[in-house]
């Protein structure tokens, strides 16, 4: 994982036909697991987005909402932009897919 930023810490996806960035609104870090976090993704590509998180063992974690897409903001990233919410329900690591009509991605987040 590479968390990047001053003030919230971000994360840059890897993606296929796309650039994805997500930027985590948690209470602490690293994410505990129970805990419901926001993430601010901004992805290129086109169409909607589509977002699930599993465990490395199949487990899914709860989409507490989203994703919503937002008009804009003040964090520069390329791409669209979109709230989510998750809870995840035990520690380890969660893969989150992003896909669009054009473009897909992924971020791998550490839960404790």
């Amino acid at each position: 994982m590479d968390l990047r930023g001053e003030k919230l810490p971000e994360v840059r996806g890897t993606a296929r036909d796309a650039e994805l960035w997500g930027l985590l609104f948690a209470r602490r870090l690293p994410i505990r697991h129970g805990d419901e976090v926001k993430i601010v993704w901004r992805m290129t590509g086109e169409g909607p987005l589509r977002v699930s998180a599993r465990h490395r063992d199949g487990t899914p974690a709860r989409v507490v909402f989203g994703p919503e897409e937002h008009s804009g903001s003040t964090w520069r990233r390329p791409g669209q932009e979109w709230g989510t919410g998750f809870a995840f329900p035990k520690a380890g690591c969660w893969k989150i897919e992003l896909t669009r009509t054009r473009g897909s991605g992924h971020v791998w987040l550490p839960v404790r």
